[in-house]
């Protein structure tokens, strides 16, 4: 009986066991499969193409074309676009820097008219020596010969012409007398020579006379520039730099093409410097680099720059 209960309790494991066993296996099996679909993405991820083995991406990247060499970047009308945006640039630059040279220029003439008005205030005190002369009843309307009145309201006052004549003393006289006035002909070369002269001797009020009657009867003259210039030094020379800077400043602005506008630009900051200026001073020495930069002889390059420094210009 137990032989025969045991026989069939095998066979019945017998009939059992291949199913359990069929879907056993095939449970590992898709496990296995699963493992190595990820094990494939997990190599595509960490080491693409490793193992001797090449695996395809599941998104290819796209393929970016290559320009082969000689071909043009750009088109022509890009290229045509890009040179007239670099001129509209250089234009843009140079409007500034006229800018910012016509605004220096404008504050110089500010400055320059500044002195101009002080000036003027002080040579009528002192010509007049502080004190107003009425005018004589007997001749109304009429000024006397050392008569300090003004004629009019906002005119400035008369000065007689033993103020501006130069020294009739005799010694002086001589010493006039002695510097020869050329005779070649040429009246208004003459003239200029012989301010020229004058400023040579030191004879300084007799020269400024002289050049400025040459610079009112010839303005167009060649010479006109020189007698200018020549007029301020004569003012500078004899101690004058508030008379300096005015005549400097006149040549500069009525004749800026004249040969000696660049010296009346230097002498005007050596007038400035002399009258305790020496910020303008540094400013106008700026305008005659950036004006006369390619007419400045290398004498005058290197005395800018003496003067720079000596006017601690920054």
């Amino acid at each position: 009986m137990r032989l025969t209960i045991t026989m069939m309790l095998a066979a019945t494991m017998l009939t059992v066991a291949p199913p359990v066993l069929a879907q056993t296996t095939a449970g590992v099996e898709g496990r296995i499969d699963r493992l190595e679909r990820e094990m494939r993405a997990v190599q595509r991820k960490v080491f693409p193409g490793g193992a001797g083995q090449t695996l395809e991406p599941q998104i290819a990247a796209p393929v970016t074309p290559q320009s082969l060499p000689g071909t043009p970047a750009t088109s022509a009308v890009a290229d045509l676009n890009a040179r007239v945006n670099a001129l509209e640039a250089q234009l843009a630059t140079m409007t500034g820097q006229i800018e910012q040279g016509e605004y220096r220029l404008r504050q110089m003439e500010q400055a320059v008219e500044a002195y101009r008005k002080t000036n003027d205030a002080r040579i009528a005190a002192l010509e007049s020596g502080g004190v107003v002369t009425p005018a004589p009843a007997s001749a109304p309307g009429a000024a006397a010969a050392g008569d300090t009145r003004p004629a009019a309201s906002g005119s400035r006052p008369a000065v007689s012409e033993a103020a501006t004549a130069p020294s009739r003393d005799p010694a002086r006289a001589q010493l006039v007398s002695a510097v020869a006035r050329p005779a070649t002909g040429d009246a208004a070369e003459d003239s200029y020579t012989y301010g020229f002269r004058l400023w040579q001797a030191k004879l300084y009020p007799e020269a400024q006379a002289e050049l400025k009657k040459f610079v009112a009867a010839h303005p167009n003259h060649r010479r006109a520039s020189f007698a200018q210039n020549l007029l301020g030094r004569a003012y500078l020379d004899e101690g004058k730099p508030s008379l300096a800077s005015i005549a400097f400043y006149e040549n500069y602005k009525k004749m800026p093409d004249g040969e000696r506008a660049p010296d009346s630009l230097f002498y005007l900051g050596q007038a400035l410097v002399a009258l305790k200026k020496p910020a303008d001073a540094c400013k106008v020495y700026g305008e005659l680099t950036d004006v006369y930069s390619d007419r400045m002889a290398a004498s005058m390059v290197a005395d800018v720059a003496r003067a720079r420094t000596a006017a601690k210009c920054g």
